[in-house]
Formats: structure tokens, sequence, C-alpha cells
């Protein structure tokens, strides 16, 4: 029995997870089910990974709220290096009960930016910057950790050095790795819960909480450029199916994109005029192809498409910038495309008619009578039609069409 409990009480496990891009609600119910995880199974600590241009302010104050109110210390470990922890970043640092950086990362920028058009000296943004200094010096003073550069992260943007954060009190601890890490913050007194708790890392067990597939296609899918995309293919498969009614597979694809589209656009911040003008676009395309316009309403379908994919996203945000490239290459495909649909629309317009009277001029038959000025009879255009000519010409000979007059048609030899 007492061996047992022996094992018990040296078994312990320490649960780490690696978490790389914007902060939004996939990332959120990562790092969230992580800690869940963690506290399940009563883990000696929670070490995240993480490195970050920053994100949603709702999604950061999720992952703050769950790190501060754990059951289980969890440690914020800004690495490899070269990683950041940007603008949200920095309030998840912050809350952490151990804060750590590699050589080679920063810390800060955490100014809020504006998203959708506000001006930045609006007295929304005046409180919006108020709320986020008093938020993030809330958690220093809770932590211990240096309030007056938390006021400056925010206030002045400003950005340190993993060594410059460890001299300020900014971060408990600089380590090269994992196990550095580990190593140094072993013996570590920390408050979990309001009770006070020592870390012990020594023979702990390492398992490291993977992302989930589902996070990964979610994540994937809230990258800015791949929501413009998927917005876009989706208009061009409904487009496709309205314009070739039956087709089936382009309408289905269509609408799977665009509700994959309307996900991302749940969290991202997104400028509605942006999708507005895109859907205009798309209008004025297809009225292109119903309408001869000669151009004025797909150049009108170009520009609007261009706008609207400038807008949809905030310029402003770097992780929040669409693709130059992605803007550049649909624009072109898509005037390419109209382009080639316009040509076609007026190589119609130019070619000869094959029908009716206008389709019978230049036509070669054969006479089934003599034909002369009086009269006769020709086989041309898979008809029988009556004839008459300046010239006799003979039954079995070819003949040319060369008018309609009223219902006889005015013929001619063919000259060999």
């Amino acid at each position: 029995m007492n061996v047992l409990i022996s094992l018990i009480l040296i078994s312990k496990n320490i649960f780490y997870g690696k978490y790389e891009g914007i902060i939004h609600p996939p990332a959120q119910e990562y790092i969230v089910s992580l800690i869940n995880k963690a506290e399940k199974e009563n883990a000696e600590l929670v070490v995240i990974m993480l490195d970050t241009p920053g994100g949603l302010d709702a999604s950061m104050r999720e992952i703050v709220k769950k790190i501060m109110n754990a059951e289980v210390p969890v440690c914020v470990f800004v690495h490899p290096p070269g990683a950041r922890a940007a603008s949200a970043g920095v309030f998840i640092t912050y809350s952490a009960h151990i804060a750590a950086m590699a050589p080679g990362t920063n810390l800060g920028a955490a100014h809020p930016v504006a998203i959708g058009g506000e001006q930045k000296d609006t007295v929304m943004m005046k409180k919006v910057l108020n709320d986020a200094i008093a938020y993030l010096e809330s958690i220093a003073k809770k932590k211990g950790r240096n309030v007056r550069l938390a006021r400056e992260f925010v206030e002045k943007s400003i950005s340190i050095t993993a060594e410059e954060a460890l001299k300020k009190k900014v971060i408990d601890v600089v380590a090269e790795n994992l196990d550095d890490l580990l190593l140094k913050i072993n013996g570590k007194k920390i408050e979990v819960a309001g009770v006070e708790k020592t870390i012990n890392t020594e023979d702990a067990e390492l398992k490291e909480y993977k992302i989930s597939l589902r996070n990964r296609i979610l994540s994937i899918i809230s990258n800015p450029t791949i929501a413009y995309l998927l917005l876009i293919i989706g208009f061009y498969g409904l487009f496709f199916e309205i314009t070739h009614p039956g087709a089936i597979f382009p309408g289905v694809a269509g609408a799977i994109c665009l509700i994959l589209a309307l996900y991302a656009f749940q969290t991202l911040p997104v400028n509605y005029a942006g999708v507005l003008l895109i859907l205009l676009a798309m209008i004025l395309f297809l009225l292109e192809v119903k309408i001869t316009s000669h151009g004025a309403l797909g150049l009108g379908g170009a520009i609007s498409l261009v706008m609207g994919s400038l807008l949809l996203f905030s310029r402003d945000v770097p992780y929040l910038r669409i693709s130059l490239w992605a803007i550049a290459g649909v624009t072109l495909v898509t005037v390419l495309f109209f382009l080639l649909v316009i040509a076609k629309v007026i190589q119609v317009h130019k070619r000869k008619p094959v029908s009716g009277k206008e389709g019978i001029s230049g036509e070669k038959g054969v006479a089934r009578t003599d034909i002369d000025r009086k009269g006769g009879k020709v086989y041309i255009h898979g008809e029988i039609w009556e004839a008459v000519s300046d010239e006799k010409i003979k039954k079995g000979e070819e003949i040319i069409a060369v008018s309609v007059e009223g219902l006889k048609l005015k013929v001619k030899k063919v000259k060999r």
C-alpha cells in the first residue's frame, strides 16, 4: 500500500502546447482546452509555448480569464527564438503564473488598433485605450509584474527584448528551451487559486497537447487571405450555377465555400462595406454576361472588386491584411475571364447569320429546273426555293444565292 501511494506521489504530468498565429476563437478554444485537460488530470504544470502577432480582444480576454482562474499553474513561454508576444500576446503573458521568454524573442506593442473605420483620436478609441491600460495594469498588480511598463506597452506601444523583460520584472525567467525552462523554475513558489504551490518539475512526464485537426482547419479558414479566397470562390461557384443551370457541382462547391467564409467572418473583424462591394462586383459581372454593355459593367465590377477586397479587413493591422498578391490574382483572373466573354459576344454579333433570309445569301445549291428571268426552282440550304436569274441556268447546274427578293431567290451560276 505504501509503495502504491509513493508511486502516485512521484508520478507527475506536465502538459505543454505550441501555438503560433493570431489570437482568435480557434486559438482560444485550443488554449482553454489545453488548460482544461491539465486540470482534469491534476497536472503539475501547463506550459503554453506562444508566438503571436496579436489578435482579437474578445478571444484574448477569454484566454486571460481562463489562465488567471486555472486550478493548475500556467506558464506562458514565448518561444522559439525569433518569436514574439505582441499586442494580445502581452496580456496573455502577463496573466501567467510564470512568464518566460527565450533569447531572441520580444514582447510589447499592445496599443489597441481601430478596426472598422474608427479614427484613433475619437472619443471611442480613447475609451478603448484607457480600458486596455486599466486591464493590463490590473493583471500586472495581481501577478506582481511591472505596472509602469504595462501602461507603456499599451499607451506608447513599446517593445522590449527577453533580457530587458527579465531585468524589468515583466517576466520570471529567460530559458533556451523547454528543458531549460523546467530546470530553472523547479522549486519556484507561486499562488494558484489562492493557494501557495511549489513547482516540482523533477521526474515529471512531459505530455504534448497537440492542436486537433478541427482546430487546424478552423485556424486555416480564419486566415484573412483564405477567408477572402473562399468568399470569391463561393461567389464564382454560384455565378456559374446561375449562368449554367443544372451544372450542380459549381453551385454546391460555391455554397460550401460561402458558408466557410461566413464562419471565418465570425472570427475576424470584417468591414461589411467590403463584402457589399464584392457582392456588387459579382452582380455587375453577371449583368455583363446578360446585357451587352461593351465592357462598361465589367469595368465597374473590376473596380468594385478591388475596392471591396481592400476594405474587407483592416489594412492598419498587419496580421489582418489580405495578401495583395491574392487580390491582384483574383482581379486579373476575373478581368481576363470577362474580357474573353465580351470578345465572344462581339464575335457572335459579327458572325454572318446562318438561318432565315439573311442566312441564304452567299449559300450554294443546285438548280432543280431550268432557270431564267421567268423563274425556276433551286435546292439550297436544305430547302426548295423559287428562283430567278439574269442568266440561263440549266437543271443540275450549281448555283449561288445572290439575294432574297420577297419569297424568291435571285441566283447565279457558279463559275468554274
